[in-house]
């Protein structure tokens, strides 16, 4: 608990410093029409004896996606679908293996069919919606988004946050990412992955002193790595701190000396 406050009390400093986006029409994902909210399937009681088993096959399948081993995930989803050809999460471990794999059309394929069968729950809508951003669909992948951040049962609502927050990058589109990043910090302040896009956000604006706060705040809640020890290197040195900036210097040197950050930094490409 007592971790649970620090974490908050961290994100609501660093906000009241830098000041919170108020949300714009271009920094607002859309939705798809009305999509009905519904629970995620995987955290329904079973229908019946049939659905438990596929739950219980891909729950093995996502274990072996965690652990790297896509043909006998794949393998493991196919029973699932064996047992109950109407378990909407079976269909996207399908789609999130030929995802990890490159198989776009197969991805794709598999992401309809769960939607389908199941076009309110949010844990497929985000999947989704993060292949078609990566996909170069950016639109549409907002739009899936959308409908996963809206459901009051997503319990992980940050993730659908971020995933936007990247598409707006790769949009270009920094206000729109900032906006989705902020409130991805809101739904979880232990989101350090946010803080450091919030950190480059404002680093490329030229707003040093606010990408040195978010940074504070990532370091205060998690490990220093090499990307954020390389960003936090180049604000100090915008800053003028020389002391900082020699120290996350060395500590790319130390602790990170085959990252691609550290070369950079011996080839002197600071900035």
């Amino acid at each position: 608990m007592r971790r649970g406050v620090s974490l908050l009390a961290v994100f609501l400093a660093v906000m009241a410093s830098v000041g919170c986006v108020t949300p714009g029409p271009r920094g607002e994902a859309v939705g798809v029409g009305t999509v009905e909210a519904e629970r995620p399937v995987a955290e329904r009681p079973p229908a019946n004896e049939n659905e438990a088993k596929a739950r219980i096959h891909v729950d093995l399948g996502e274990a072996y996606v965690q652990a790297g081993n896509f043909g006998v995930a794949l393998d493991e989803a196919k029973v699932a679908i064996a047992s109950d050809p109407n378990y909407a999460p079976a269909y996207q471990l399908v789609g999130s293996i030929y995802m990890f794999m490159d198989d776009a059309q197969a991805a794709r394929a598999n992401f309809e069919r769960a939607l389908q069968l199941a076009p309110g729950d949010p844990e497929i809508n985000n999947t989704y919606g993060w292949f078609l951003c990566a996909s170069g669909q950016e639109r549409e992948g907002l739009e899936r988004l959308a409908v996963a951040m809206r459901n009051p049962y997503y319990r992980t609502p940050a993730r659908a946050y971020f995933n936007a927050g990247l598409c707006y990058v790769r949009m270009k589109d920094d206000a729109g990412a900032e906006t989705h990043f902020q409130r991805a910090v809101r739904a979880d302040p232990s989101n350090a992955q946010a803080y450091l896009q919030l950190a480059d956000i404002a680093f490329r604006r030229g707003q040093y002193a606010v990408a040195q706060r978010y940074l504070t705040a990532l370091h205060q809640i998690g490990p220093t790595t090499a990307a954020s020890a390389w960003l936090a290197l180049r604000t100090e040195r915008h800053l003028g701190n020389r002391e900082g900036a020699a120290s996350y210097a060395q500590q790319l040197k130390s602790r990170f000396p085959t990252s691609s950050e550290y070369q950079l930094l011996l080839q002197g490409k600071i900035d």
